[in-house]
């Protein structure tokens, strides 16, 4: 059984190019962006990227916490190698290396209260098609 997932956000360059007519599964994201949640962050970093890593146009992932000025910014280099960047502060600038693209993290995080402790946050069940 193949398994798909579906990625917070992704990052096309050109016309998507959907597996097998279906357009609810795009198998070309230049950049995949997750919120991370603590429910899905250990899969986000695990199962997931190590999924993700086998698209050939794959080039970035970044993982986004939702609980502190966080994120984690994996890049593929020339060699093919993963290379991590990580942000923790608000003056911090998020520079995607995939597609010229730059956002100061005091704007990702605009609406964002971190007094909510992460406990307190009911998330959702997510659901993984198979």
């Amino acid at each position: 059984t193949r398994r798909y997932v579906y990625p917070d956000i992704m990052v096309i360059q050109g016309e998507p190019v959907y597996h097998e007519n279906n357009k609810t599964i795009v198998t070309n994201p230049l950049a995949i962006i997750e919120i991370l949640s603590n429910s899905t962050k250990d899969y986000d970093r695990g199962g997931k990227f190590l999924a993700y890593r086998s698209i050939p146009e794959f080039r970035e992932y970044i993982l986004i916490d939702q609980y502190s000025y966080h994120i984690e910014q994996f890049a593929k280099n020339s060699n093919g190698k993963w290379v991590l960047t990580e942000y923790d502060s608000e003056d911090s600038v998020l520079t995607l290396e995939s597609v010229e693209f730059q956002m100061p993290l005091r704007e990702i995080y605009e609406r964002i209260n971190f007094e909510v402790k992460a406990e307190e946050v009911n998330e959702p069940t997510s659901e993984i098609q198979s």
